[in-house]
């Protein structure tokens, strides 16, 4: 019988800039195996981690005071921007590739006076934790690392992957069939996001459990070396909706403008003379 288990990994403390995510993860883990030998670290285990502390540990807190600048430092383009009475919300393109309102930068689960940003490179991160993790603990196991965004058409947010490492983060389904044996043409099973948003389940958005374990989905985990989540943006060629409103309005104006100034002025029309 198809079957997976997911637990959260306690006793993870704060995190501050500098510190060793690789051994604070690694102690919390063997601290829960006395009281369950289970939560042993096994071949094919997977480790979902939220990017508020890998950002910690990287040092990626900035003032609140420079938070508005630190978005603008993270952002690639403004895709859509909302006036409200709190002020003005952006959905950006972050560096990442990722699209997310403030660039993914805020204030939850920060200290006061602190805001953080997105990890620099969160595959990179995610490779360094996986290598860490392996050798610490002697098995071969993958790594996601989720953050937060809501979805066009749909209500709330959920969790995805922003980085991965060990683990295959698709799984494409074109060129097979069906249980009915029709073809499959364009079925591209996003298994990292999947994970990512089954673990936040038991992580939680206030719980102060920033790790958990994903076991039974063995077949999932790879080479360290194996794309990453940023193999997950989809290209320019392929975004049917790469432009928000206030991007569509000005391509728009200035495709019209650029039109109007091709054409040839209108010549004035000759006047007619009266004849008796």
């Amino acid at each position: 019988m198809p079957r997976y288990t997911v637990w959260g990994v306690t006793g993870v403390p704060e995190i501050g800039a500098g510190d060793d995510l690789v051994a604070l993860i690694a102690a919390a883990i063997e601290a829960s195996v006395a009281e369950d030998p289970d939560a042993a670290i096994r071949d094919g285990d997977i480790l979902v981690i939220t990017s508020k502390i890998v950002s910690k540990a990287e040092g990626m807190q900035v003032p609140v005071a420079d938070r508005e600048k630190a978005i603008a430092q993270d952002t690639v383009r403004i895709v859509a921007e909302r006036v409200h009475p709190g002020g003005v919300t952006k959905i950006v393109e972050t560096r990442h590739g990722l699209i997310m309102a403030a660039a993914g930068i805020d204030t939850s689960n920060v200290p006061d006076g602190l805001a953080l940003r997105l990890p620099e490179d969160p595959d990179r991160s995610a490779r360094a934790l996986c290598a860490g993790l392996r050798e610490r603990f002697g098995v071969a196991l993958g790594i996601i690392v989720t953050d937060t965004l809501g979805r066009p058409w749909r209500v709330g947010q959920t969790d995805v992957a922003i980085g991965a490492a060990g683990i295959v983060v698709t799984d494409d389904l074109r060129g097979g069939v069906d249980a009915n044996g029709r073809p499959l043409n364009v079925t591209i099973t996003v298994l990292a996001d999947e994970l990512a948003g089954a673990a936040d389940l038991v992580k939680g958005k206030a719980s102060g459990i920033p790790v958990a374990v994903v076991r039974g989905l063995g077949r999932l985990v790879t080479d360290i070396a194996a794309p990453g989540a940023r193999s997950l943006v989809r290209s320019v060629d392929d975004d049917m909706f790469r432009f928000g409103s206030a991007e569509a309005y000005r391509l728009g104006y200035e495709a019209a403008q650029a039109e109007l100034r091709d054409q040839p002025a209108p010549q004035p029309k000759a006047k007619r003379v009266k004849q008796d």
